[in-house]
C-alpha cells in the first residue's frame, strides 16, 4: 500500500499536500483499492465553501458510491477537470493525476490535526 511520507491523511481516507495556505486533496491508495474501478467523480464547484469532515463530492465505482469528505475547511480554488473524462486516474495515480481539488484553508491549524503517514498506516492496518 502506497502511503507517501510527506502527505497528511484523514480518517475518511483523503490525503492532502500543503503549499502555504493551499492544500491539494485526493483519496488515498487504500481508498481507491477498496472502491475498485472508478467510473465517475463528482468534484465540488470552484468557490464552494467546504467544512472539515463534511461531504463535498463523491466517487462512483463498479462496486459502490462513496462520499469524499473535506479534510480541512475553506474555499475550493481549483478542481481537477481531467477527472470528468478520466475518472480512472483515481485508480491509476491517486497521489498524482488523480487529485480532486485544491482548497484555500480557512483554519490552517486543522492541517496539524490530520494523521501523518505512520498514524495513517496504523489506522488502515488496524
Amino acid at each position: 500500500m502506497n502511503i507517501p511520507e510527506q502527505l497528511r491523511y484523514s480518517t475518511d481516507h483523503e490525503w492532502i499536500s500543503r503549499d502555504g495556505e493551499i492544500v491539494r486533496v485526493g483519496i488515498t491508495d487504500y481508498a481507491q483499492d477498496a472502491l475498485g474501478d472508478v467510473v465517475f467523480v463528482q468534484v465540488p464547484a470552484v468557490g464552494a465553501n467546504v467544512n472539515a469532515g463534511e461531504s463535498f463530492g463523491e466517487v462512483e465505482s463498479t462496486k459502490s458510491v462513496s462520499d469524499v469528505y473535506a479534510p480541512v475547511s475553506g474555499v475550493v480554488v481549483q478542481i481537477n477537470d481531467g477527472l470528468v473524462d478520466s475518472p480512472q486516474a483515481l485508480n491509476e495515480d491517486p497521489y498524482g493525476d488523480g487529485w480532486i481539488c485544491t482548497i484555500q484553508m480557512s483554519d490552517p491549524t486543522q492541517y496539524e490535526n490530520l494523521l501523518d503517514a505512520a498514524a495513517y498506516r496504523q489506522l488502515i492496518e488496524g
